[in-house]
């Protein structure tokens, strides 16, 4: 292994960055997969119990939003004691009520059991710091945007949720999960292990989380990771119910359809990073954020599925993902190197709530015009402002020197 130790944050290259890397992405993936169960569901159980697309709404919404808020005192968390602690305890965590969704049936159990299936969600702030500690700043914004792959997790979920209920049983998913979460937990306490100088933070996590709060640039990544990273949040969640609906898809086929969405935005997110280490994250931003709003125009007329409306979701999946990567490769190039995991909580947090806040709107929507139009418009309007903002407000930030 070859390894450079700079004054402030670790730089390493080599075997051990790869490593805690590639652990921490699939800690991330499995995570997800647990966190994102309940979406290809959502239509299977409004039919068999009778509900209301709002209610729909709610129930694949509900893990997204405690996943979201969980990110801040787990990133906190992970500032204290580090990934290879705070990883296994995230899995294992998820793994009660990932074995709780084999046994319940009702609307209220399920809520309650996807309030805490949101754990899964909070593994995004956990696996940011470490990756963040073993890459210098001109590699970072690429080897976050490798971890980001993790969030396939939800295209697994998506891919193969529905058709392990139907071909093996209902509670087949449930199980599989549970047993990849565990096996998970021992190999990440085994072998992953925090950056040699890891910065532990004084204070208590109440009081780093608000002097994060104090920070201008904070509020300003929270922003733009809520258009981003919530933009396909929202989508991977809330799309099967809307190809249902709109299109007539079959379960299974609008799951799949949503798997593929995710997959591209996956794709995408290490490219977005890439981009921005060349680039510089702020003008990848603008020509993301642009597009999105032109995508999402298109697909408000509800123009036929093949090819116009499948080409308008290819292009957000793939504008949305970028700009995920794109806005983490700007914290790690702007956040104190001791607050990483608090700064990446606080963020996380925001994108995640940017993808509860659609569903239910959408949904919601729907149910007073029977039209997802206005919905897509919204988010068209959101995603502009963000270009406009990026582009006027935070070009400042291209001429700053990279922090850490």
């Amino acid at each position: 292994m070859t390894t450079t130790v700079k004054s402030g944050p670790v730089t390493t290259t080599g075997h051990a960055a790869t490593l805690n890397l590639a652990l921490a992405t699939a800690g991330f993936m499995v995570n997800f997969w647990a966190w994102a169960l309940l979406g290809p569901l959502g239509p299977g159980v409004k039919e068999r119990l009778g509900l209301s697309f709002a209610a729909q709404s709610l129930l694949v919404a509900v893990p997204v939003v405690v996943g979201s808020l969980g990110r801040i005192p787990v990133g906190a968390l992970t500032d204290r004691y580090g990934a290879r602690i705070m990883f296994p305890v995230v899995s294992l965590a998820t793994i009660v009520p990932v074995l709780t969704l084999t046994v319940v049936s009702t609307y209220p159990a399920l809520i309650v059991t996807g309030f805490f299936l949101g754990i899964g969600g909070t593994s995004f702030a956990v696996g940011v710091p470490l990756v963040s500690g073993w890459y210098p700043p001109a590699r970072r914004g690429f080897a976050i945007g490798v971890f980001g792959i993790g969030m396939g997790g939800t295209a697994i979920a998506n891919f193969t949720t529905v058709k392990l209920a139907e071909a093996y049983g209902m509670n087949t998913p449930f199980l599989l999960v549970a047993a990849i979460l565990a096996g998970y937990a021992v190999v990440a306490f085994l072998f992953i292990r925090d950056a040699p100088d890891r910065q532990r933070p004084a204070g208590s996590a109440l009081a780093r989380t608000a002097a994060v709060g104090r920070l201008a640039v904070t509020w300003q990544l929270c922003f733009l990771y809520a258009v981003g990273f919530g933009g396909f949040v929202a989508f991977s969640v809330y799309l099967p119910a809307y190809l249902g609906t709109v299109y007539g898809l079959t379960a299974n086929d609008a799951a799949l359809r949503t798997a593929g969405f995710v997959v591209l935005a996956v794709v995408a997110r290490p490219i977005g990073g890439w981009l921005s280490d060349r680039f510089h994250p702020v003008p990848v931003l603008v020509w993301c954020f642009g597009g999105t709003a032109a995508f999402a125009v298109v697909q408000a007329f509800q123009p036929a599925l093949v090819p116009v409306a499948t080409i308008a979701f290819l292009g957000l999946a793939g504008l949305l993902g970028a700009a995920s990567g794109a806005v983490f490769a700007l914290v790690g190039k702007v956040a104190p190197a001791d607050k990483v995991g608090t700064v990446t909580g606080v963020v996380g947090a925001a994108g995640g709530l940017g993808g509860f806040v659609p569903p239910l709107i959408m949904g919601w929507v729907y149910g007073i015009e029977g039209s997802y139009a206005i919905g897509l418009m919204l988010l068209s309007d959101v995603a502009l402002a963000a270009a406009v903002y990026t582009a006027v407000k935070m070009s400042g930030l291209a001429r700053r020197p990279d922090a850490g």
